[in-house]
């Protein structure tokens, strides 16, 4: 991972994190809302703009990449840059929950 990606993702928003997690098998944008709201019992709802901006941007910097159209929906999948990255930030946020524990937090 070269250090324009990992200044740029990590540590992640929500909104990424879910994404690359969501994206673990090929999914839509739609589909990947639903899953969100589904994994958060709809504490976290991605909103269009949100959702398809982090998409273009995760694409364009090799993250996720387009597999195909499917009923006028694009379908996308990790990649392992991605899972790279995805990797990272939970080894992070497993430090973070280890620490907090720690300290009888």
């Amino acid at each position: 991972m070269d250090a324009h990606i990992r200044k740029v993702y990590v540590p992640m928003t929500e909104t990424g994190f879910y994404i690359l997690l969501c994206l673990q098998e090929a999914n839509h944008g739609y589909g990947i809302v639903q899953k969100v709201k589904e994994l958060t019992d709809g504490e976290i709802n991605l909103t269009p703009g949100t959702m398809y901006g982090s998409l273009s941007k995760m694409e364009k910097d090799g993250l996720i990449s387009f597999l195909q159209e499917r009923d006028k929906r694009k379908i996308y999948q990790i990649t392992e840059l991605g899972k790279e990255v995805l990797t990272v930030e939970c080894k992070r946020i497993d430090r973070l929950y280890k620490n907090r524990k720690e300290l009888g937090i």
